[in-house]
């Protein structure tokens, strides 16, 4: 299975599965990010680190370790 850090840019990709547990768990979800939901890759710093992505109308940052912990499909 891939993971949002995975994605290029320019890619839809839908969250298949959210992995880790507790606060950070909690804390991906409260930003939009749950199991179904489109997430489009706008752009990806030169060393890879943050990503910024759209979920439901807003544009996000995403550090690579929580990037892992979404897959999608």
């Amino acid at each position: 299975m891939s993971t949002l850090r995975d994605a290029k840019i320019g890619d839809t990709v839908k969250v298949v599965r959210l992995n880790g547990e507790g606060a950070v768990r909690r804390r991906i979800m409260d930003m939009g990010i749950t199991r179904g939901v489109e997430i489009y890759v706008r752009k990806v710093a030169p060393l890879g680190d943050p990503i910024e992505v759209t979920v439901r109308g807003y544009e996000l940052s995403l550090r690579k370790a929580d990037a892992e912990m979404i897959e999608v499909e």
